[in-house]
């Protein structure tokens, strides 16, 4: 009879796809979803101290995305190594692997922690000369970076955790930390239970107290649980050079390609300052909305990553190729539903965010134009998960700075001129044509090039 730790290995090569990639997905879904509410009630707070402070913190969000894209580059990067050794039955490997990870985490915390600390307010006075936008952006931007190291912290123990194929307990972290944050949020915002209002500092505080919750609760199940697939174990800890050369191959190019929405929103703003602050704030309630329909894609992209790199890993073209087209076929269907939500109710959701008439007006047609790019966009984000997870990210981020850089911020600047404020967000929809091209082209080329060579026979598995 098959041990637990032995079922847990070959779920990932035996499991039928789409069974596999729904029982894998929705632990990951639902905390992301929760991740995603925390984000909107942490906004819609802080939108009732006043429209500069939405702004405020609309302004700071480039530097956020620039901490989330460290940390997301570096789970996929440990993701997709310790799943990929998995597949070849390297399994103490995987857990060096893992114990990199968290070394890893807690360098790039401590120097994002100083560089935020020093660039906040020179950052935000790129975009304004309202010293109270500039004093509450700058509060909020050096509490989240400092205290940084918590949600780093947690991010390796997911990774840690789904690249064996265990999606429960990280579920579990998130929520942990999104509940506690919603929770403080209004105590520290408005001064409830006795404490002082701290306004947008307040906000700052209620998201890093939630990380630290979060990351106590992660590091418990991976140092102290028994039923852990991979045993991490310092005191016998080698560090080997190659080990974070691979987390870096897959991680580097994956943050690259998440810091690109950082530059990405940081022109875009650029860009809508020249028709007035309510136009940013309404762009970051735009951002703050839209990870309602993105989270449960990217929480479908964190179950998808191990299926691919374990099949990967074993050569099992056809089990690869099923869970793309699976993947896919459920990111298009979430991504419809999104746009017709979107066009459908978009003063219903401004309302939550208590906006001025400019605000509103501009909002509704914000929702609706870019709410067009999204199934494109969900097609795009499969796509990119299958190169991260056989060690390809180059290709993601090359389609990133593609959608990004390339067509997306030349292409709003000329609508800009041509349509003014009313154009500017169709160009969303254009660069995602553009980014979807390049990447069938290179998932073409990669099935003739590495999988057309693959022996007949898989690896075999345990």
């Amino acid at each position: 009879m098959k041990d637990t730790q032995t079922e847990k290995k070959n779920k990932l090569g035996v499991v039928p796809i789409p069974k596999l990639l729904f029982s894998m997905s929705i632990p990951a879904i639902i905390s992301m979803m929760i991740q995603a509410m925390y984000n909107i009630v942490d906004s819609i707070f802080v939108a009732q101290i006043g429209e500069e402070a939405l702004t405020a913190v609309s302004l700071a969000f480039p530097i956020q995305m620039i901490i989330i894209s460290c940390f997301v580059g570096m789970g996929i990067g440990i993701n997709s190594a310790i799943s990929r050794r998995l597949g070849q039955n390297k399994k103490s490997e995987a857990a060096n692997v893992a114990e990199h990870g968290f070394l890893l985490a807690m360098l790039i915390a401590i120097v994002l922690g100083i560089l935020g600390f020093f660039t906040a307010e020179a950052f935000i006075s790129l975009f304004t000369d309202n010293a109270n936008i500039i004093a509450q952006g700058r509060s909020y931007l050096i509490i989240v970076t400092v205290f940084c190291f918590g949600s780093f912290i947690t991010q390796a123990a997911y990774s840690t955790l789904q690249g064996s194929g265990e999606m429960i307990q990280p579920m579990v972290g998130q929520i942990i930390g999104a509940v506690t944050n919603i929770i403080l949020d209004p105590i520290m915002i408005f001064g409830w239970l006795g404490f002082p209002a701290l306004g947008v500092a307040g906000a700052a505080i209620a998201t890093v107290i939630g990380q630290f919750f979060g990351m106590a609760y992660m590091l418990l199940v991976i140092f102290k649980s028994s039923k852990n697939y991979l045993k991490l174990d310092y005191k016998v800890f080698h560090y080997e050079t190659e080990i974070v050369k691979d987390i870096f191959k897959v991680g580097l190019p994956a943050a690259i390609m998440q810091g690109l929405a950082s530059l990405m929103i940081t022109g875009y703003n650029l860009i809508l300052a020249g028709f007035g602050m309510s136009a940013v704030a309404v762009f970051g309630v735009y951002f703050k909305i839209q990870s309602v329909i993105f989270m449960p894609i990217f929480g479908l992209g964190q179950g998808a990553m191990p299926i691919f790199g374990f099949n990967f890993g074993a050569k099992n073209r056809e089990r690869f190729n099923e869970t793309l087209k699976v993947a896919v076929t459920a990111a298009l269907t979430i991504m419809t539903i999104g746009t017709l939500l979107f066009w459908i109710f978009p003063a219903q959701i401004m309302m939550a965010f208590n906006p001025s008439p400019e605000m509103m007006e501009i909002g509704i047609n914000c929702l609706r134009s870019i709410s067009l790019a999204f199934p494109l966009a969900g097609i795009s984000i499969m796509i990119g998960v299958s190169f991260q997870a056989i060690g390809k990210a180059y290709v993601s981020m090359i389609a990133s700075f593609i959608r990004q850089m390339v067509v997306l911020l030349p292409v709003t600047y000329l609508l800009a001129q041509l349509g003014g404020l009313d154009w500017v967000w169709y160009g969303f929809i254009i660069s995602e044509i553009f980014c979807l091209a390049y990447e069938l082209f290179m998932f073409r080329w990669y099935q003739r090039t590495i999988f057309d060579t693959w022996e007949a026979s898989p690896v075999v598995q345990n």
